[in-house]
């Protein structure tokens, strides 16, 4: 079993999030999904980073450390779009995390993660929100600093693929996602990996 912070995308707490985290806790997780915007949601990426805005990302940020508060020391950090610039934020105070899952863009890996860490960064392609080139220098990072990474691209789906309320919805490649993510998780990521 893992405990796991999920952090939402722009748009806000929505069901994508809570959906997510009860299939994850179905499976035996511990799942908790923080309001990171008090509540507030939006329709379209453009009324989210109004949104983000109007919060301000050290709320943002301040809200996901007092979620992670009282979690064990090896929650796996996961964020959707942006909830993985959270994690890119939360991560260097949390070098003991079990594992990190990257929805939609990719995060960076800081200098102070614990070598082994396992690593899944999941994205529609091509997506304007995760060039190639922030790949690329995801893998660089993974490989200085011996991380157990995995990325999976899915060809044609939109950028909030597994968001069924959306028109970038695509049902089969969120399906695959999520059983990655499933695999992910049983297969280590609750209790740390070792690179491959």
């Amino acid at each position: 079993m893992a405990h796991i912070a999920l952090f939402h995308s722009v748009l806000g707490l929505r069901p994508v999030e809570r959906l997510a985290a009860e299939r994850l806790r179905r499976a035996g997780h511990q799942v908790v999904t923080p309001d990171l915007f008090g509540g507030e949601t939006a329709t379209t990426v453009d009324q989210g980073f109004a949104l983000l805005d109007r919060v301000g990302w050290a709320a943002v940020t301040d809200r996901a450390r007092q979620a992670l508060r009282n979690l064990p020391d090896e929650t796996v950090l996961a964020g959707v779009s942006m909830g993985t610039g959270v994690v890119t934020d939360l991560w260097p105070e949390r070098a003991a995390t079990a594992g990190v899952l990257l929805l939609h863009a990719p995060a960076e890996v800081p200098a102070s993660v614990r070598p082994g860490t396992r690593v899944q960064l999941h994205a529609a392609e091509p997506d304007a929100f995760v060039p190639p080139d922030s790949v690329a220098a995801l893998r660089r990072a993974a490989r200085e600093r011996e991380v157990a990474l995995e990325v999976f691209r899915y060809p044609g789906a939109g950028h909030f693929y597994t968001d069924a309320q959306l028109d970038d919805h695509d049902p089969a490649a969120a399906e695959l996602t999520w059983r990655r993510v499933l695999d992910f998780l049983e297969s280590g990521a609750a209790s740390g990996g070792t690179v491959p």
